[in-house]
């Protein structure tokens, strides 16, 4: 099945009107590799999932915002190739988690965007080499930031 009608499937709604917090690329393509900037839980409506892992937010609200992170992800792969099918696999995931100092989840929040990769791109394309770090603060107080590499395909 292709990654498109696997997107098709789970009937997500991607956002549009996407906005850079600074200068830089969402996706730049170098080399046969497409590096995503950091992605942050932002809703279609336009708001925020913001707060701190292990103080205003648990885990299960972390894991949401690090699905809706993913969700924007996907949008500007799209966006930037016109079918998630011009992508081979994910190779390299770095969630930032904003969390308390004895907030220990850390892989649990990113695992929302994890999943859900591997419910797009496949149980084989869509799971790469991942770390998930604890941070104090990140932009607009959002309570995850992902970044992403992934492979381009051949075809």
């Amino acid at each position: 099945m292709s990654h498109e009608a696997r997107l098709k499937e789970l009937k997500l709604e991607l956002p549009s009107n996407a906005r850079t917090l600074g200068m830089y690329k969402f996706v730049l393509v170098d080399g046969g590799l497409a590096y995503v900037s950091g992605h942050g839980p932002v809703g279609a409506d336009g708001t925020s999932v913001c707060g701190r892992l292990g103080e205003s937010l648990q885990k299960e609200a972390g894991f949401e915002a690090a699905r809706r992170t993913g969700i924007n992800v996907i949008r500007s792969l799209r966006e930037q190739f016109g079918s998630l099918d011009a992508i081979e696999r994910i190779v390299k995931t770095t969630g930032f988690v904003n969390a308390a100092p004895d907030f220990k989840d850390h892989p649990a929040v990113i695992n929302g965007f994890s999943e859900l990769m591997r419910d797009v791109f496949g149980p084989e394309a869509g799971i790469g080499s991942r770390s998930a770090i604890g941070v104090a603060s990140l932009p607009g107080g959002w309570a995850v930031e992902i970044e992403a590499i992934f492979k381009l395909s051949a075809k």
